[in-house]
């Protein structure tokens, strides 16, 4: 039977990771035959590297779990989850009633990680191995009706990382991927076998017949035990789709890179380092044999470059007329990289000094655009635009809007016109996706320019203030970022459809792609940093259902040219009481869904209305609590241990320059941050909302990691407060980003000598690893940002977290 039309509505125009063709059916662990091998981009001297590693690992384990033995029958599972009231000590802690106004140490010792189900033991060790928390997070446990979830005052909904870099990944080719006839719904661990020939699918409930083909088990090599399929036996799967997945043969790797070379573009300096970087990283890039490349280089005028194979050198052809832009060869301008690399080598060698003494002030970015797209159309694939300044001529120009006096209005924060999302959906529809890199440093009305990438399910890379002398900090930055974005992996033409149990429905979609039909999102490019939110209602009543489910199922192309179906599965318990919607509260993905409706609030009406929808769900949450839950008479602000960080992230959020009054927030800064809460996965955007601040100085053996005999010491997270730092200890904070490192005056020498290779305190230089910032002596700009995340603390005109829980007390008074 063919697949249903979320894996073959596909536009026409063409695949990805570079898997070789293997004989066993199932590539168990690591999936060795991907793109670029997992990166997390460590870098920097060596003694620096223990504290990278130590931040890197976030002081926890993620390793997975040996897998265990299944339940032979599904349906045990569903009676095991039928109810969260199995375990009662965890129960207890969940709802322990904390009093934030008298309780001040709220933090756990190691970051928080996604709650688990209220299981005994032997059941939790045994969910474990079926659900990967980095992949999906719920806000809070499923409710059975939407009038529960309305008395929880609490937000439903998912945060998926869907395409994340993953150590272990089982692969599979097999000439038939089982999915249920009815809602096409893939297999996975949390559906029921009712015997060896017959299954029920988890989400509608429709029965199913077990192919043949489906009783043969790769692992054991054995025949009858359907059950422990390596698709059932693991939550996140990757299918190497047949041909039923595609509408076209699978396109190559394309890329191509728009560049600015106006004078402002030379002045900042942007483009040696962008040469030197692809010249560096050209044998890196995901792709094969196949792979594609080319250049077009705009200022008033566009250039486009002829790197046909046998050409003694790089031929410039120049089109002046922006207001009707054409191609001038159809056949030259993307050529393929492994037979013109010499021609592409020396075109990026001789690119800086060919602009270097230009006078053109002028930005023709629109047009440039379009031609991006008549060049890319017949294949689809990736395009990579450097912009320095407002674009001044052309469709798509732009005027500065912006207003010191009204950085924080409403009407800034949308786009000036439409071109930009215009153009953005064209791409989507031949498979272009449009990742955009924006070097300023005046207002560039990144609001606007932000919906070529918004709508096409690109990136928006931003470095205010950027020079290649003046601001050492964001080239380094520029630099690494640069490299990581070269090399990651990255899936061609692809849908994502996100399923779910029936009674259940999606609201809102969060994050940068275009929205084909209710339950599906195209992306022409996807790439392993991007996250996306899904705000979800309950449609009808789930009384009838013990457990809740969701599959967000990736089709896509690799950079190898092979069609793959990335699959995603996480099933929950159905509760029908108010404590345990609580109990399974996820406080961290209930902040990142609520930050992703205050940007679209803060953008549809207003900053202000926005804010205070954010501290109105506090008011609420804590009001509901204490009405319907606690039954407590006593004074404060009661909240449920599981949810005790609450107020505290969203005074964090409140303080973020996305979020935040005043006027000191350039427009741009803003709108950047803005689209980073947007495509921002969970783990990246709260360690930016709430970095984890650890003492360094006084770390012991105790309670350390053993990791590859090694020992990576456990220190303790401290609260985002100045009264948590001593003149003479050293601390890390870890904003997902960038790192601070804050030495005090008096730091024991010792640590300083062994860690950086510094005799004393005196001797640190200001920028001895620019992947950190150094607070110490007079280092005034790195010590003012390093104050600033101290989000408990007053901070301009800001109130501090004691200030903040007297205000949300005063609230539920009126």
């Amino acid at each position: 039977m063919p697949p249903s039309n979320d894996m073959t509505n596909q536009a026409p125009p063409y695949g990805n990771y570079g898997y070789h063709n293997t004989q066993s059916t199932y590539q168990p662990g690591l999936d060795t035959h991907a793109d670029s091998p997992p990166s997390q981009n460590l870098y920097g001297q060596p003694a620096v590297n223990v504290l990278i590693t130590l931040c890197r690992t976030r002081l926890s384990l993620n390793t997975p779990l040996a897998l265990l033995q299944p339940f032979p029958n599904f349906s045990q599972l569903s009676a095991a989850l039928g109810g969260l009231s199995g375990v009662p000590e965890l129960e207890v802690e969940a709802l322990r009633p904390v009093n934030l106004l008298q309780e001040r140490n709220l933090l756990p010792p190691r970051p928080l990680e996604a709650p688990e189900p209220n299981l005994s033991p032997d059941l939790k060790k045994w969910w474990r191995c079926f659900t990967r928390p980095l992949l999906i997070r719920v806000s809070v446990g499923i409710p059975q009706t939407q009038a529960l979830l309305n008395k929880a005052r609490l937000p439903l909904g998912l945060l998926l990382h869907p395409f994340r870099d993953l150590q272990q990944l089982p692969v599979i080719t097999s000439n038939t991927i089982v999915r249920c006839r009815s809602c096409r719904t893939y297999i996975n661990p949390f559906v029921t076998f009712l015997d060896q020939r017959r299954w029920k699918c988890n989400l509608c409930y429709r029965v199913n017949d077990v192919p043949d083909e489906f009783m043969y088990n790769p692992v054991t090599r054995s025949y009858g035990e359907p059950h422990k399929r390596p698709e059932v036996q693991n939550s996140t799967v990757e299918f190497i789709a047949s041909s039923d997945y595609m509408l076209r043969p699978p396109q190559p790797a394309v890329y191509l890179f728009v560049l600015d070379v106006s004078h402002n573009a030379v002045e900042a300096g942007y483009l040696k380092y962008f040469c030197d970087a692809l010249l560096e990283n050209l044998d890196k890039m995901p792709g094969d044999a196949r792979t594609r490349v080319g250049f077009l280089t705009f200022d008033s005028t566009i250039h486009f470059y002829n790197l046909r194979e046998g050409l003694s050198q790089p031929q410039m052809l120049v089109v002046s007329d922006i207001d009707d832009i054409f191609i001038p060869s159809h056949d030259s301008l993307m050529v393929n990289l492994k037979e013109s690399k010499e021609l592409v080598k020396e075109l990026l060698t001789s690119l800086p000094a060919m602009f270097s003494q230009t006078r053109e002030t002028h930005s023709a970015l629109g047009p440039a655009l379009q031609a991006a797209f008549k060049l890319m159309s017949p294949t689809g694939g990736r395009v990579t635009v450097f912009q320095t300044q407002l674009p001044t001529l052309g469709a798509g120009k732009l005027q500065s809007r912006e207003d010191p006096n009204q950085r924080s209005g409403t009407k800034h924060l949308g786009p000036a016109t439409d071109f930009y999302k215009k153009l953005a959906l064209d791409c989507s529809g031949q498979q272009i996706g449009v990742d955009f890199f924006l070097l300023s440093s005046q207002y560039s009305d990144l609001a606007s320019l932000a919906c070529i990438s918004k709508y096409s399910a690109g990136s928006v890379f931003y470095y205010p203030s950027f020079h290649y002398i003046h601001n050492p900090a964001q080239l380094e930055k520029f630099q690494k970022d640069l490299d990581r974005y070269l090399t990651r992996k990255i899936g061609f033409e692809a849908v994502m459809r996100i399923r779910c149990t029936k009674g259940l429905s999606i609201h809102t979609f969060h994050g940068n792609f275009f929205v084909r039909s209710t339950d599906l999102l195209s992306l022409a490019n996807v790439n392993p940093d991007s996250g996306f939110a899904v705000q979800m209602s309950i449609d009808n009543s789930l009384a009838d259902s013990s457990l809740a489910c969701f599959q967000a199922a990736l089709l896509y192309t690799s950079s190898k040219g092979k069609r793959r179906i990335r699959v995603h599965t996480l099933c929950l318990p159905v509760v029908s009481q108010l404590t345990d919607v609580y109990i399974g509260a996820d406080v961290q993905a209930v902040t990142c869904l609520l930050a992703n409706m205050a940007i679209d609030r803060s953008i549809s009406s207003s900053l202000s209305d926005a804010r205070d929808a954010l501290v109105n769900a506090v008011v609420d949450f804590v009001s509901a609590y204490k009405s319907s839950v606690s039954n407590l008479q006593q004074s404060g602000l009661v909240v449920p241990a599981v949810m005790r960080l609450f107020p505290l992230y969203i005074l964090a959020l409140l303080k973020q320059k996305a979020l935040r009054t005043g006027t000191s927030t350039r427009l741009d800064e803003r709108v950047f941050a803005m689209c980073e809460f947007k495509t921002q996965p969970l783990q990246q955007l709260m360690r930016m909302v709430h970095p984890d601040l650890y003492r360094l100085d006084n770390m012991s053996d105790q309670g350390a990691l053993h990791l590859n005999d090694s020992i990576v010491p456990q220190p303790h997270l401290l609260h985002l407060s100045a009264e948590r730092l001593s003149r003479d200890g050293a601390f890390l904070m870890d904003c997902g980003n960038v790192f601070f490192l804050w030495i005090g005056k008096s730091c024991n020498e010792m640590f300083i000598r062994d860690v950086l290779g510094c005799p004393s305190y005196a001797s640190i230089p200001p920028n001895m690893v620019t992947f950190f910032c150094f607070c110490h002596r007079d280092d005034a700009s790195a010590k003012a940002t390093f104050f600033q995340h101290l989000v408990e603390d007053r901070c301009d005109s800001a109130s501090s977290y004691s200030e903040f829980l007297q205000h949300i007390q005063q609230q539920m008074s009126k």
